[in-house]
């Protein structure tokens, strides 16, 4: 792939990723009440703010990784 091709799928990726970001965070403080109503229930409902962590941490790990290869900045093989 050349330089200009991954940089223009990096910055594709770079946006995707930061309006998936963004509309979590949304969808997160305007469900705030019945996520915590939900997860509150006890037994198996605990899954839900670890369910809701992990995808967090996985969105917000893809728009960072696209964020760097945007910038030109990889890791030492």
């Amino acid at each position: 792939m050349s330089l200009s091709a991954s940089r223009s799928h990096s910055l594709r990726s770079l946006r995707v990723f930061g309006m998936c970001s963004a509309t979590l965070y949304a969808v997160l403080l305007l469900f705030e009440q019945p996520i915590l109503a939900w997860s509150t229930r006890g037994g198996w409902y605990f899954i839900i703010p670890v369910a809701i962590a992990f995808l967090f941490s996985w969105v917000h790990g893809q728009f960072t990784a696209a964020f760097w290869d945007t910038l030109g900045i990889q890791a030492k093989q």
